[in-house]
């Protein structure tokens, strides 16, 4: 038979359950239902820190935030705190403006944090911290902040030719991974063709043996957590080309451009020695032909030969002499003077007058 504890005892037990529950009643935090969560950039979050206080906390009130560094050989970055009945959120360049406690009098039992416009570096991992002396609790929350898809791009890779393979592709220049691709039909039968085989990791719908009936408008989904974006390409599949014809028809007509050129320039060629050969033509002096006489050279010289001539005759047989016009004086432009024709029978003064100082014998 077993003796009941002494009372020693149980007053002792009973102190220690006393002094363990006083220290249950001091300062809590409460909000413990969720430590993780996902936003999409640009949007806001609210970072849950409510906490309970005691009778046995007197001392002042403190509340603070800090983003914990994934590198440990970092210090914490305190981003706001509450003190002495103020607000201090001077402490983080990058979030000033962004930031703020969600109750204005945080001391009321929330300490909850606001950030409005989140970006992808607002990533990390932020610790609420609740001090109240004795009584000192801290929660830590990690916040992922996704880029939504944006920016994508729908395009076409291979020969759109029936019987040929082509690939529609799809691509988000911006997205936090992972990004999922779809591919849809939005025209005719709003079914991707029986051959098709689609990769939504990489955004790329492949057509094996196009045929007519796989012409149409298709439509990209790129989707992630937080968000879609989508792009759409249209696809007109079309018979063979004639290849060997337009190589023909190239040929040909480089060869009928080339003849035309050489024409062309054979044209130019002649015209240009035309030219050049009536220039030295024009300006030819042949040698073999004496220079033409000056007028005044040719009038003393028949002068001369007539005062010879009159100097022979006697008065007898100048009755027949003939004066010739001053106009059928031999020129410059004449190598000998015309044939002289008696007109009338000149005087014995009128032929001494024309002739000056000749003397008749």
């Amino acid at each position: 038979m077993e003796l009941p504890p002494p009372p020693a005892l149980l007053l002792a037990v009973s102190l220690v359950l006393l002094y363990s529950a006083g220290l249950t009643r001091s300062l809590t935090i409460t909000s413990v239902d969720q430590s993780m969560f996902e936003k999409a950039q640009g949007e806001k979050v609210t970072l849950p820190c409510t906490f309970e206080l005691s009778e046995e906390d007197e001392g002042p009130l403190d509340i603070e935030w800090v983003l914990i560094p994934a590198d440990n050989q970092k210090r914490e970055q305190i981003i706001i705190m509450y003190a002495v009945d103020r607000v201090y959120n001077h402490y983080y360049a990058s979030m000033t403006g962004r930031m703020q406690f969600t109750n204005l009098d945080p001391k009321s039992g929330d300490g909850s944090l606001d950030i409005l416009n989140l970006k992808a570096a607002d990533t990390g991992t932020y610790q609420c911290k609740v001090k109240k002396a004795p009584g000192v609790q801290s929660k830590k929350i990690q916040l992922t902040v996704l880029v939504k898809p944006a920016r994508t791009k729908c395009s076409i890779e291979g020969s759109q030719e029936i019987g040929k393979d082509v690939t529609l592709k799809c691509v988000s220049q911006e997205g936090s991974p992972l990004l999922s691709y779809d591919w849809r039909r939005v025209s005719g039968t709003h079914e991707l063709p029986a051959t098709s085989v689609l990769n939504k990791n990489t955004g790329e719908l492949l057509l094996k043996n196009a045929s007519r009936e796989y012409s149409g408008t298709y439509n990209c989904v790129a989707s992630n957590r937080v968000g879609t974006d989508e792009c759409s390409v249209e696809l007109n599949v079309t018979p063979p080309v004639n290849t060997a014809g337009i190589i023909a028809g190239a040929i040909i007509g480089t060869l009928l451009g080339l003849a035309v050129l050489c024409s062309l320039i054979f044209c130019c060629c002649k015209k240009h020695r035309e030219k050049k050969y009536e220039k030295e033509v024009h300006h030819d002096i042949r040698e073999d032909v004496p220079p033409p006489k000056s007028r005044s050279s040719t009038a003393r010289s028949y002068i001369g030969s007539n005062r010879s001539s009159l100097g022979s005759m006697s008065p007898s047989n100048m009755e027949g002499y003939t004066k010739t016009p001053y106009s059928q004086v031999p020129s410059e432009d004449f190598e000998r003077a015309p044939p002289q024709t008696p007109a009338f029978a000149p005087s014995k003064y009128d032929i001494a007058h024309k002739i000056g100082d000749i003397t008749v014998v």
